[in-house]
């Protein structure tokens, strides 16, 4: 398991389990030295669909993997539906 510096995980890509880009690590949340969640700001196609916030908090344990990329469980997005699936899959074609 290779170890990474919080600060190396700021400006990184976020990506949903099902491949849809979400947005751009920007800040994380700290509690008692464990990471609480990470501050995400979102790309434009996703941020009409969250009520036209910038950005979201994510607990940790939605976080499925970091690396190069964050991939995040779909469904810690707010307000997710059919709509924000349907919106990403238009953005990636």
């Amino acid at each position: 398991m290779k170890i990474k510096k919080i600060s190396e995980s700021i400006g990184a890509e976020v990506l949903t389990d099902v491949g849809n880009k979400f947005g751009v690590i920007e800040e994380v949340n700290l509690t008692d030295n464990r990471i609480d969640g990470w501050r995400i700001r979102v790309h434009g196609g996703v941020t009409s669909l969250l009520g036209g916030a910038r950005g979201v908090i994510i607990p940790h344990n939605f976080v499925r993997a970091v690396g190069d990329v964050f991939l995040i469980s779909s469904g810690a997005i707010p307000g997710r539906d059919e709509s924000l699936v349907a919106s990403q899959r238009e953005e990636s074609n």
